[in-house]
């Protein structure tokens, strides 16, 4: 069970939060950053995952901190709740790794990928009563399946890859709706394979994402005391988008001058990365997951 991904902009995490005395980690996977942390001197994480597989690596992984670290099963939405049982009703830090991880795009089992068969699943927990990608592709009207490849994939032949899974179904596996999405498009460039965009938009609508970032940023803010730090590593520009429009909005002051009656709005943070942080060359050769990675790290008032 040894962890077999390296943790993503791992150093400007330890710069900004190894001071921390609460820490919560919204997205724990294998405990990459957690371990790094702990090590650095963070005196207690708040470990959160809804994959079962990550947690039981992530226990194993985390073992030499057992005092200091708690796991829990569940999502990030809910960390107030997970914070209070603990009796934290303020945090030094937070940390979000948003998107899938590298391990999860390696277990064929997950469906989260399609270099090999695998069920077309796509759960962050597979416990969970929700609907699977297999439930979505298999189900879905041509019209919700073009909405969402093109608004959580933006990609252009949405309503063609709609009809031609449409006509095509049912599908089982991921390899058998990547080959139809293969044959249902123009011919490409060399680079990304065309059902690259529709297996993210699957994920995301699978397991809601993009709602959930909108919902969790601005409780994280309110949890944190003032000075304590929320960073987020955002993959793909719809995170990242959701990220910087929180963080500019939350950062942002309006103060009504005399005799005029605008609104008036207190910044709760400041913007400790006005641009977002992303790895450099000697970190994208060895973690080429990391080359799309961004980082953003804002400050409680």
């Amino acid at each position: 069970m040894d962890v077999p991904h390296v943790s993503v902009l791992l150093q400007p995490i330890l710069d900004h939060l190894h001071t921390a005395t609460r820490l919560i980690d919204g997205t724990l996977g294998a405990g990459g950053h957690t371990y790094a942390l702990l090590q650095a001197g963070v005196g207690h994480v708040l470990g959160l995952d809804l994959d079962t597989q990550a947690i039981q690596i992530a226990q194993h992984h985390l073992h030499l901190f057992s005092e200091r670290v708690t796991i829990q099963h569940g999502s990030y939405v809910d960390m107030k709740q997970y914070a209070a049982v603990l009796g934290w009703d303020q945090v030094d830090g937070i940390l979000l790794d948003l998107g899938v991880s590298s391990m999860q795009l390696d277990t064929p089992e997950r469906g989260f990928a399609f270099m090999k068969p695998g069920p077309l699943d796509m759960r962050f927990d597979q416990n969970a009563m929700q609907a699977s990608a297999a439930d979505i592709v298999n189900t879905w009207t041509e019209d919700e399946l073009t909405d969402i490849f093109f608004r959580y994939g933006e990609e252009r032949f949405s309503r063609q890859i709609a009809r031609a899974i449409i006509r095509n179904r049912p599908f089982e596996t991921t390899t058998q709706l990547a080959t139809l999405i293969e044959k249902s498009v123009p011919r490409h460039k060399k680079g990304n394979h065309p059902a690259t965009r529709v297996f993210q938009a699957l994920r995301i609508a699978v397991n809601d994402e993009l709602a959930h970032i909108e919902r969790t940023l601005p409780d994280a803010i309110d949890l944190l005391r003032p000075g304590g730090r929320l960073a987020v590593i955002s993959f793909h520009s719809l995170e990242d988008r959701i990220v910087k429009h929180i963080f500019k909005a939350a950062s942002t002051e309006i103060v009504s001058p005399p005799g005029m009656m605008l609104q008036e709005k207190r910044a709760t943070i400041k913007l400790l990365t006005r641009k977002p942080i992303v790895a450099d060359e000697q970190e994208i050769r060895l973690n080429p997951r990391s080359r799309s990675a961004k980082l953003r790290i804002v400050e409680k008032l």
